[in-house]
């Protein structure tokens, strides 16, 4: 089988397992799997209005499946499939195909000179056969085919028979005979018109290659006991990338083609970190697409998908609905952008809708008036089954009054970029102000944590949430000691891989069961971060390489991890988003520091 030549692709050979990482590629919702010998393809959509009909989105039956190539007397050959980022090799005892993308809506497959069968199965009550393959028309009189399809050949067509199979399917049989540069694509949209161009093959196959290859080409270079996960971590970050349509204004990585079609609000903001070593408009967008859904009383929604967005959720256990956000991390995120990219513009373009979200939170999320937000529902704080949720809500949590002195020191430093001096001064008063208060409501000298609270009584369960203050940087050195000591205990926090979201000697300790113990990299990203702000380098560095060391363990990037074992736990979604953002960001500045770039 023909190599690529970029030395980038031919480093990810086979890191695309199709089980569960799918071939898929930026802007597209097609996601081709292989289950058995055939292949299938699921759509990476949500279609919220039909899920009464399809069913949820993780658990959808295949849009296309059974997609086999068969010798020229009906007999299926065996196939043996090679990945890389832009292709699959496909070989055969009948010759070498390749898949790849001809645009974000088709798949194209390369043909070997010869006579053979492909065949596959379409989810669709409708589809006829023409002069170059066939299609299938989408009709909201019928069940379950929401999308147009098409197949189109330059290759002679001996045979091509459409018939009615089971569960919904029609089947597929196109007998062809194929030239050199010999073509066959797959068209799946929601568009009226489709696509039937079936250009030559050998010029799909170089784009193709040249897309990927200038990709990793453009990204900073790492020390070489990164490179491998690195750049598995950037081909996560190019593919889970889709296009704008309808509410998704602006293309935006989201969290798993797998498991979260949508850009949720804080992994917008640790995929643009990333982003911003490479791509200035794809970093700043994972923010701009927020705030182009801000509401008039300034909140940020929880989530935006195609067919709309999440601002309100029912409260767990009950039926009572409440607007549901995430933590609020944009102010911090952007100037770290700044920082990187200078460009002041972006902050001047983003100042007036993050003091706007910033009043919101202080406005609607302080039923008492004591001047410490609160927590309206679990799902806002990202930490959805967390055991600080179990007693019910509203909770006042140290980790959200500190996310917030956070975000407002961050929009002093902004303010006085942009040249508003009293503004400035105003946001750094707050921030104190805030600070002082946190240390008062939540600050338990004994236990030496910050405990949160419900109706004023401490919610004791021991999570790194309890220690957040310690990343404001603003801490006495007393409180600072005793936080860093419950970070660093082997028997809490210090587990092989930390930091378990809650204390492996807690009662609540559930090291597979999401926020209820598992390693989330993000968290551990955030307390990087504040271990160097206090001085703390030689901790920060361990934590760093904790870190880097869990998401090399395993070929594929999850979304948290054992704390114990470094293993992904089971319902942990694969090729994530945040995960592979951290490892990159991580990487670069290890490296960096080790002087080895």
């Amino acid at each position: 089988m023909k190599k690529p030549q970029s030395p980038f692709l031919e480093s990810l050979k086979g890191r695309i397992n199709l089980e569960s990482a799918p071939f898929t590629d930026r802007g597209s919702r097609i996601l081709v799997f292989r289950r058995g010998p055939p292949l299938e393809i699921r759509l990476a959509e949500r279609w919220v209005k039909w899920e009464q009909e399809v069913g949820d989105y993780r658990r959808r039956t295949p849009m296309v499946d059974q997609f086999s190539i068969f010798d020229g007397g009906g007999i299926p050959l065996k196939l043996h499939a090679t990945t890389y980022p832009h292709a699959i090799g496909i070989d055969t005892p009948r010759g070498e195909f390749w898949l790849a993308f001809l645009d974000d809506e088709t798949l194209y497959l390369k043909l070997p000179e010869g006579e053979f069968t492909i065949g596959f199965r379409v989810l669709a009550a409708q589809g006829g056969t023409d002069r170059r393959g066939g299609q299938f028309r989408g009709d909201s009189e019928h069940r379950r085919n929401h999308r147009n399809v098409s197949y189109t050949t330059n290759a002679h067509i001996l045979s091509n028979v459409i018939e009615a199979d089971t569960d919904g399917y029609l089947k597929v049989r196109m007998r062809i005979r194929a030239a050199a540069d010999s073509g066959w694509t797959l068209n799946l949209t929601p568009r009226l018109g489709l696509n039937r161009s079936v250009p030559p093959s050998g010029e799909v196959l170089k784009r193709a290659e040249r897309r990927w290859h200038e990709w990793f080409a453009a990204v900073p270079p790492v020390g070489e006991r990164y490179r491998t996960q690195y750049y598995y971590a950037w081909w996560i970050l190019r593919s889970g990338l889709i296009s704008s349509r309808f509410f998704l204004t602006r293309e935006v990585m989201i969290p798993s083609k797998t498991q979260y079609i949508g850009a949720w609000q804080w992994d917008s903001y640790f995929h643009a970190l990333a982003y911003r070593h490479m791509d200035r408009d794809l970093a700043e967008n994972q923010l701009r697409i927020m705030l182009d859904h801000q509401r008039e009383n300034g909140m940020i929604p929880d989530a935006v998908h195609d067919e709309g967005v999440v601002t309100e959720w029912p409260l767990p256990h009950s039926e009572q609905v409440v607007a549901v956000t995430k933590p609020p991390l944009i102010a911090w995120t952007a100037l770290r952008l700044y920082d990187t990219l200078k460009n002041r513009d972006f902050l001047d373009e983003i100042y007036d809708p993050i003091r706007r979200w910033n009043a919101w939170w202080f406005r609607e999320n302080d039923d008492d008036g004591d001047g410490i937000v609160q927590y309206n529902h679990p799902y806002s704080s990202g930490l959805d089954d967390s055991p600080l949720w179990d007693g019910g809500m509203p909770v006042e949590s140290p980790e959200l009054n500190t996310y917030l002195v956070m975000g407002m020191e961050a929009m002093a430093k902004i303010a006085a970029i942009l040249g508003f001096p009293a503004d400035a001064r105003e946001w750094e008063l707050h921030a104190q102000a805030l600070t002082e208060k946190i240390i008062r409501h939540f600050w338990d000298p004994q236990a030496g944590v910050f405990w949160a609270t419900r109706n004023h009584e401490p919610i004791r369960v021991l999570t790194p949430f309890n220690l957040y203050p310690l990343l404001t940087g603003r801490m006495p050195k007393t409180i600072e000691e005793k936080l860093i000591r419950h970070l660093f205990l082997r028997e809490e926090f210090w587990t092989r891989y930390p930091i378990p979201s809650v204390a492996a000697n807690d009662p609540q300790f559930e090291p597979e069961t999401m926020w209820r113990g598992p390693t989330w990299v993000n968290i551990n990203y955030l307390f990087v971060d504040g271990l160097e702000r206090i001085g703390r380098a030689r901790e920060a560095r361990r934590l760093r390489q904790k870190t880097l060391e869990v998401i090399m363990r395993n070929r594929d990037i999850f979304e948290y991890y054992h704390p114990e074992t470094g293993k992904p736990c089971p319902k942990a979604a694969s090729v994530f988003g945040w995960s592979s953002a951290v490892f990159v960001d991580l990487a670069i500045r290890a490296s960096r520091e080790a002087g080895e770039i």
